[in-house]
């Protein structure tokens, strides 16, 4: 189809077109919207801290399933920290069942505020079979969150609405995001500039390689916008451990827009964020979370200002997965964490060893991670698992300039960081035996993956 670019104001000409396409092709496109509570009760544990009280906003589990174009195409983000392994594979199981799809056409994303619940079944039930108190991992709460959003998805199917129309558009953030990692003289990391930095030293540091831009899909029937994705690469702490699930500044922004644009269900997704932080900006004062939540707001306002819309037919809707086997880390011994779990080692760490003995289990049997691409027209959404590095999500635009590409990062959280083939060697946090649980020459293999996905040449 060829490209057609149109300001918002030319409502009554997009309808007209819309509704041509429609008939011409025989096939109306649907969309359904769910938003569900997410927040977990007092007393539950989060990724770091009982909760002992709620906020005035709560965490949401928020997205759109799209029917016309094969089997439904299933879209959500959650505002929790992470979905791991097998309780990764059961969301999207869930929603499957739900929208009556495949699991491979279900992407499931979190945005990962750390005032938030964790999930992984997996290591829940490694821990609890080994006598041990699941902790974060106890899978109650989460188990009881994916029989609602079932619910909800199934419910929202009977109030789905025609789509006519396809919006995409995009704008600078000013001041949120800044490159963590710091090189020194050498090229290797001196410093780690976290979400939040007291350093003014590290303040001062420049920005640092970061995609400054974010992207706004919108879905429309008529005149009337009915979803609203947005996609930016950053952390979204402003500050935590506080003891009280919140959205942090990205929910914040979120908010913010909802009320702007009542009609369309706003639904936010990381990018990839894995070294992105707003530690520049933010020292830490809790004054912070509004002002960073401003800028990210102001920046969507201005990407739904440029917004430009033109018709969608299911003949240029398109989903394609990629199946990939991520490499282990060369750090992380399966026996040597398999024998410390039986002998009750206090060195196995319970919480996060458990996830990452379930990582390396999944990866000796086979198991794959997916990267799956929806195309709409001449856009490209791309997720991924994992705290992915901006490297990729600049890649991935770099390879396609002639398509408007968005990137959704924090899929499986199963492989923690995942970084650069130079970043390996570079050194630094994100990088180190602690937080990554893949090797170096995953930068290829998700490379490979991307530009097959976009039909870009190597």
């Amino acid at each position: 189809m060829a490209n057609c670019w149109i300001p918002l104001v030319a409502a009554a000409a997009l309808s007209a077109a819309g509704a041509g396409a429609a008939e011409s092709s025989g096939k109306t496109l649907q969309l359904a919207t769910f938003d569900l509570d997410v927040t977990p009760p007092v007393g539950s544990m989060m990724a770091y801290d009982v909760a002992t009280n709620r906020w005035d906003l709560g965490l949401r589990a928020r997205g759109v399933v799209l029917l016309g174009a094969g089997e439904p195409i299933v879209l959500c983000a959650v505002d929790w920290i992470g979905i791991a392994n097998e309780g990764h594979e059961a969301f999207r199981n869930a929603l499957a069942r739900a929208a009556a799809t495949s699991p491979q056409r279900v992407a499931v994303h979190t945005v990962h505020q750390h005032d938030a619940p964790n999930c992984d079944f997996s290591a829940e039930r490694i821990l609890r079979e080994s006598g041990r108190e699941p902790k974060e991992f106890d899978g109650r709460f989460q188990r009881q969150v994916m029989a609602e959003l079932e619910a909800a998805v199934g419910a929202a199917l009977e109030r789905a609405q025609p789509v006519t129309h396809l919006g995409l558009g995009e704008a600078r953030v000013e001041k949120v995001a800044s490159n963590r990692r710091i090189a020194g003289p050498d090229g290797k990391v001196r410093a780690t500039r976290y979400t939040a930095t007291r350093d003014p030293n590290l303040r001062a540091e420049p920005e640092g390689l970061i995609d400054p831009m974010v992207s706004l899909v919108s879905f429309w029937n008529g005149e009337r916008p009915l979803a609203v994705l947005s996609y930016y690469a950053c952390h979204p702490q402003s500050y935590y451990r506080t003891g009280v699930a919140n959205p942090d500044f990205p929910g914040l922004a979120r908010f913010f827009r909802q009320l702007a644009v009542p009609a369309a269900l706003h639904v936010h997704f990381n990018g990839a964020g894995g070294n992105i932080g707003a530690g520049k900006y933010n020292d830490g004062s809790p004054e912070n979370r509004l002002v960073l939540a401003e800028r990210l707001a102001d920046g969507m306002r201005r990407a739904w200002e440029a917004t430009r819309r033109e018709p969608l037919a299911p003949e240029v809707v398109r989903w394609t997965v990629e199946a990939v086997a991520l490499p282990p880390t060369r750090h992380l011994d399966l026996e040597k964490l398999e024998a410390q779990l039986r002998a009750g080692d206090v060195l196995f760490k319970a919480e996060g060893n458990a996830s990452r003995l379930a990582w390396l289990r999944r990866c000796r049997d086979g198991h794959k991670a997916e990267v799956s691409c929806l195309a709409l027209g001449r856009a490209r959404i791309l997720h991924f698992p994992g705290e992915l590095f901006v490297e990729y999500q600049l890649a991935a635009k770099a390879a396609r300039p002639d398509l408007f590409v968005a990137v959704a990062a924090y899929g499986d959280y199963a492989p923690w960081y995942i970084g650069t083939a130079a970043a390996y060697e570079q050194g630094g946090y994100e990088t180190s035996p602690t937080a990554s649980n893949v090797a170096p020459e995953v930068e290829e293999i998700l490379l490979a993956a991307t530009r097959k996905l976009l039909g870009a040449r190597p």
